[in-house]
């Protein structure tokens, strides 16, 4: 038995041996192929030292700059004191000795040389300097254009193409009217017409208080984008001690225009409440004040506003002069009839406006004299007297009489306009917008 179990074992050892055989014998034949197929490659082919360099010489085409035709750039620049053609030229980046001869010599180009200090002028130039075109504003504000043509320059004059274009300010009065407007930067043109138009309702001079706030739609004229002028205002807000003034202009046609509520009233007032633009009260309407110069008490009828000599004295409605010479204590005085009851008068003048006569038709703010201290006047003012009946009245206080309102006819086109603009109006206040352009 033990035999026949050793035989038997054998025979298993020798089978598990021999499968071990064949299996080493499988698992090496991939490499014996990789390295095989590594011994077909011929030396030859790898040898890499076997490269050939080629070298050859090619003509580049030569490059020309051509200057484009579409290639220009536009320059501004404002004539400053002291300039000189050629230095004009040099800021505005000008390099074209042609130009510069034709700007110092020509007689066309006259206009040129003799620019103010301040004026824009606006120059098209290549990309290389050379001068395309120039441009600036001549007498009348038409557009004096030089440009090139056939290789030669000229000069052109154009007729002005005006625009404009609406600007927004609104300000809080914390001292005084014009310190308001000029924070707000409101131009003074813009600031006076605010002055005058509200005048009728509001006395700037006493009647303003800490808080009031004002918002003003107001027209800038541009010529060929040049700023020409500040124009008239077209729509106007006041709040005013928590009452709330509003005017918008309306043309009814070419030659009338005027400022009414959106309601169609009249903003004007028959009389404006001040002769004078801005100033200061100096001494108020009295029926008992003691006179610097006669050093007694007396009335004063009237109301002294303190201005600088020479400052524009306007009448305060339509009318007809009276009165235009020196009477006693008033001095240089003008008296005006207005509507048959009313009479104002406009005292210590220095001068009348020059033309000015008895019986001529003069219209509410035309200047009518110059603030002077002839007269019983310690110092240059104004004194100034509301007549009613022959009667004087506190010219601060009197009830002033209102101005057409527009006309049946008008009603129906003015509506419209005077919507929009108090829709801009609400919207502004609303938005509580410090300024918006």
């Amino acid at each position: 038995m033990l035999t026949q179990n050793l035989h038997s074992q054998e025979r298993k050892m020798l089978d598990s041996k021999k499968k071990l055989r064949w299996f080493v014998t499988l698992s090496t034949l991939p490499l014996l192929g990789v390295v095989t197929a590594f011994g077909l490659v011929p030396q030859s082919n790898l040898d890499l030292n076997s490269t050939k360099l080629a070298i050859e010489e090619i003509t580049l085409p030569q490059v020309v700059l051509e200057e484009s035709s579409t290639a220009s750039y536009w320059r501004n620049e404002r004539v400053q004191r002291g300039d000189t053609v050629d230095e004009l030229l040099r800021r505005l980046s000008i390099e074209d000795a042609a130009a510069s001869d034709y700007l110092r010599k020509s007689t066309e180009a006259s206009s040129f040389r003799k620019l103010s200090t301040g004026i824009e002028v606006q120059a098209e130039t290549s990309a290389t300097g050379s001068l395309i075109a120039l441009r600036y504003l001549g007498d009348n504000n038409a557009q004096i254009l030089i440009d090139k043509q056939d290789g030669a320059f000229h000069t052109k004059t154009l007729p002005a193409q005006l625009e404009n274009r609406l600007f927004v300010r609104t300000g809080e009065i914390k001292t005084n009217l014009y310190s308001a407007t000029d924070g707000a930067g409101l131009p003074e043109v813009a600031a006076n017409q605010l002055n005058e138009l509200f005048s009728g309702d509001i006395d700037f001079h006493h009647d303003l208080r800490k808080g009031d706030k004002f918002t003003v739609v107001y027209e800038m004229t541009y010529s060929n984008g040049a700023l020409l002028h500040t124009g008239r205002i077209q729509a106007a807000e006041f709040i005013n001690q928590g009452h709330t003034y509003r005017a918008v202009y309306f043309q009814q046609d070419a030659q009338h225009g005027d400022y009414y509520t959106p309601e169609g009233k009249s903003v004007h007032k028959a009389f404006l409440r001040s002769p004078i633009e801005f100033s200061r009260v100096s001494s108020r309407f009295s029926l008992s004040r003691f006179h610097p110069i006669l050093n007694k008490w007396r009335s004063h009828k009237g109301v002294d506003f303190a201005a600088p000599m020479g400052a524009k004295v306007k009448v305060t409605a339509d009318g007809t002069v009276s009165v235009v010479g020196k009477q006693g204590g008033y001095g240089n005085v003008i008296m005006v009839n207005h509507q048959g009851r009313y009479t104002t008068v406009y005292g210590h003048l220095s001068r009348f406006a020059q033309g000015l006569h008895k019986g001529q038709h003069v219209a509410q703010g035309e200047v009518i004299g110059y603030v002077g201290m002839t007269g019983l006047a310690t110092g240059p003012h104004l004194h100034y007297e509301f007549k009613v009946d022959g009667q004087q009245h506190d010219p601060l206080r009197v009830a002033l009489p209102d101005a057409k309102p527009i006309s049946r006819a008008s009603l129906a086109a003015f509506q419209p306009v005077a919507n929009d603009f108090v829709a801009r109006l609400n919207l502004l206040r609303n938005t509580n917008l410090a300024k918006l352009d």
